[in-house]
């Protein structure tokens, strides 16, 4: 379907939402086509496969992931940068362990 800019400014969201909906709207300034307006499929990709029956919804909270107290650096094997604190040190002694 075709809407000529005029119109499309007086009723942008009217356009927007049959974008969204799956037609193909051709903008036009003074009767040429200048434009294309459509809706984008992988906006709503979760949406679609609950649709389509391929996903389906949690049916209960999953609970917070809670991250345990990491070792002081004093403790870990691996010495400290210099200059480093707690939390950046722990981090990198977990960094350092990892790479090994």
């Amino acid at each position: 379907m075709e809407v000529a800019v005029s119109a499309l400014r007086a009723e942008l969201k009217t356009w927007i939402e049959r974008a969204r909906a799956g037609d193909e709207v051709i903008i036009t300034d003074r009767g040429l086509p200048v434009a294309r307006l459509t809706g984008i499929a992988a906006a709503d990709l979760v949406q679609g496969l609950v649709r389509d029956g391929l996903l389906t919804p949690a049916q209960v909270e999953r609970p917070l992931h809670e991250v345990p107290d990491a070792p002081s650096p004093s403790s870990s094997s691996i010495p400290a940068p210099a200059g480093a604190g707690g939390a950046r040190a722990a981090v990198s002694g977990l960094v350092r362990r990892i790479r090994r």
